[in-house]
């Protein structure tokens, strides 16, 4: 063990990067601006991580497959594992399906030592977010099983096409899992079938998770608390290098006609009005007959004719795929991605303000970030904004335009 007169540090304190030195109270007495900096840091440090010019999966398929056994009952997230991780959820679903509009997502809950998919692959965000809130209000009971889990997932996506990405996010707090068979049988499917499985363990690590993680291609972690559990959420948004045995092919998608009701279409009627009727995704809804329901308008696919109420979509009666331009531009934007901007010290910064919020740079900068196409300075939050939501600099965007 080292001496601490020797300066040398602990093994132990190698991986944090002493990070505690660089916390400090604000006017205030508040340590929050500090923490939130070391935090936009860490982003800021992922961003420069990514490799350009790397083949991505776009036409995702992801399974979430959610603990629901007696461990989501822990309160060491507030009010409750399964309350937390339900909340969070939901707004991961929003951001994925934002970012990913032409992907598809599947939900799988684990509890009794079984597996149930509670929502097989779609791309209606709006029906996932439901079904999670339903998850939050159920039971928590027994123990999990991540070998059915993951063999359920498997028999789903090993159906797949060879251009889909195939992708399992597994949210466990359980230590345990309650397995059948040889959970490594499983693993060397999955790997074999280039499935990317990805583990976020809330109570501490599990070797079988991370042998999981490492044999697929995914990523392990385990969170700290919920803001963290957060981030590291956001983290599987973006579409992940393409697996080797996904192949290269072209895909047949429609862009369908939008009618209100007063209009024909070729492909559905020949009649000058359209008749009203149901459209595809509500005809198998376990409910009441809703009259809202039932009407003319929709989205017509330019193939048979069927009427869908929300796109993207595939479509039931012909296997098409059903999107909208804008869907294809926010899809295509992680292969066109923003340079990083250039650290500069805030000090050479000859410009007063940051040209994306217009916020003045004052002493507690101690970075500013430069574009280097259009030079112009932008601070550390824009940075990230840029990069993470906005997808285009303003400046270049700003420049082009005057031209």
């Amino acid at each position: 063990m080292a001496d601490e007169e020797d300066g040398n540090e602990y093994r132990w304190e190698t991986g944090y990067e002493k990070t505690w030195e660089a916390i400090k109270e604000d006017d205030d007495g508040m340590l929050e601006a500090s923490v939130a900096e070391i935090i936009q840091r860490a982003k800021r440090k992922r961003q420069a991580e990514r490799r350009p010019n790397t083949r991505l999966g776009m036409m995702r398929h992801l399974y979430i497959i959610l603990d629901s056994s007696e461990a989501m009952t822990d309160q060491d997230l507030k009010p409750t594992r399964q309350l937390c991780t339900a909340k969070l959820l939901e707004g991961f679903v929003e951001e994925y399906f934002d970012q990913n509009p032409i992907s598809q997502m599947g939900i799988i809950v684990t509890r009794n030592k079984r597996a149930e998919l509670v929502c097989e692959l779609a791309g209606n965000g709006r029906k996932h977010v439901d079904i999670i809130k339903q998850i939050s209000q159920g039971p928590c009971a027994g123990e999990p099983s991540l070998q059915n889990s993951l063999e359920l997932a498997l028999s789903s996506l090993r159906l797949l096409p060879g251009h889909a990405s195939r992708e399992v996010l597994v949210v466990m707090g359980s230590l345990t899992t309650c397995d059948p068979h040889d959970i490594n049988v499983t693993i060397q499917k999955l790997k074999a079938e280039g499935v990317r499985c990805s583990v976020i363990g809330l109570a501490a690590e599990v070797k079988v998770c991370r042998q999981l993680s490492k044999e697929t291609g995914g990523l392990y972690s385990v969170i700290l608390d919920d803001c963290h559990f957060r981030d590291l959420l956001l983290q599987q948004v973006e579409p992940p290098p393409a697996a080797r045995t996904q192949d290269c092919s072209l895909v047949r998608m429609g862009f369908p006609h939008h009618s209100n009701g007063t209009e024909s279409s070729d492909a559905s009627s020949a009649s000058s009005n359209n008749p009203m009727s149901f459209c595809m995704c509500h005809l198998d809804v376990e409910s009441k007959v809703d009259s809202t329901k039932l009407g003319a308008a929709g989205h017509l696919c330019p193939q048979c004719g069927s009427k869908y109420c929300e796109l993207p979509v595939e479509c039931r009666a012909c296997g098409l795929t059903l999107v909208s331009a804008p869907h294809l531009a926010r899809s295509y934007h992680h292969l066109f991605p923003v340079d990083n901007f250039l650290e500069i010290d805030a000090k050479e910064n000859q410009q007063p303000r940051c040209f994306g919020c217009r916020r003045k740079f004052v002493e507690l900068d101690k970075h500013a970030y430069k574009c280097g196409a259009c030079s112009q300075i932008f601070c550390l939050d824009c940075d990230i904004f840029v990069h993470d939501t906005l997808h285009s600099c303003p400046g270049c965007t700003s420049s082009a335009k005057n031209h």
